[in-house]
């Protein structure tokens, strides 16, 4: 009884901060919770029932077990897929950090707000902006007839390029305009670190006669380590995921490019459109999210194994 008592006087006591969070969690259970009952249907042929719902067409539908899985695993493109899905997401983590803290710390240095505030605004525009926006910008560059760079090649004596049937140049391509995309907000983050950093620090680096240089390196830097650690734990857990965006609107589905461009999730949005099996499609999803899980829970043990203090948990 005393404990029931202490937890409603607990609830009574934060009611206005448990009104502020219930948008939210509802928000989380009606979109989050509740759908994960929904991945049964990763292991059923599914079928919608005549005269019923979703729930209805579950409970219906015959179970096959893992047979929807082998959709990814039995295809000939499950390799390509794959490696693109994890090489391109490996190079956006490494390059979008480099450049995230890089361009973080020159803004640290900047001692004008406007300036601040002028760089923060023009590199946080691409982060709004809709990947199908970002496609006709790309386009009016890569058009095969009137695209500028063709433009300017041909003016320089040079043969056009049919940018969208040659897949040479759009690993390139794809890595750029992702990082990009994200470099603006990580940016962001990592600055407002450095802004919470002790300036006693600096003070005392630059007593004991350290450069700018060696200040970044022995101030800031180790003190952005916890944030880096937990961020890139995070997106390593998003390695088997892609952003269908970036690659499924920026190529235009070309299918002359898809051997540099096909990606789990484009692969299955193609595969549902052209098949509609849902079973398929929930079982690629359950089985992202599942090799996401356990590879944030391996790469945080590995963390915690060196630092418990830069882990996640």
């Amino acid at each position: 009884m005393k404990k029931k008592k202490g937890l409603l006087h607990k609830l009574n006591k934060n009611k206005a901060l448990l009104l502020f969070v219930l948008p939210g969690a509802a928000w989380l259970i009606l979109f989050f919770y509740i759908p994960v009952f929904g991945n049964i249907v990763a292991f059923k042929d599914f079928k919608f029932a005549e005269n019923g719902g979703f729930w209805k067409s579950i409970l219906s539908s015959n179970w096959v077990g893992l047979e929807n899985f082998k959709f990814l695993f039995s295809s000939s493109n499950a390799y390509i897929i794959t490696r693109n899905t994890i090489l391109y997401n490996i190079g956006f983590i490494v390059i979008g950090l480099l450049s995230a803290v890089a361009i973080a710390v020159i803004m640290s240095q900047l001692r004008s707000k406007q300036l601040i505030k002028i760089y923060q605004t023009s590199m946080l525009l691409p982060y709004f902006l809709s990947w199908v926006i970002i496609s006709y910008f790309v386009y009016a560059f890569l058009s095969p007839d009137k695209g500028m760079v063709n433009s300017i090649i041909t003016a320089n004596g040079g043969m056009k390029i049919n940018w969208y049937s040659d897949p040479t140049y759009w690993p390139f391509f794809l890595i750029f305009l992702g990082v990009w995309k994200g470099v603006g907000y990580n940016s962001v983050i990592y600055f407002a670190s450095i802004m919470g950093i002790d300036p006693a620090y600096y003070e005392a680096a630059e007593i004991d006669g350290a450069n700018k240089w060696q200040q970044i390196r022995h101030v800031t830097l180790p003190h952005l380590v916890p944030l880096i650690t937990i961020l890139s734990i995070l997106s390593i857990g998003n390695i088997f995921r892609a952003d269908f965006g970036l690659f499924y609107q920026i190529p235009r589905n070309s299918g002359a490019l898809y051997n540099v461009t096909s990606v789990l999730d484009t692969y299955i949005y193609n595969g549902l459109t052209s098949s509609g099996d849902i079973g398929m499609t929930t079982a690629a999803g359950l089985y992202q999210s599942l090799v996401g899980f356990i590879l944030v829970i391996v790469t945080n043990l590995i963390v915690r194994r060196f630092d418990k203090e830069s882990a996640l948990f």
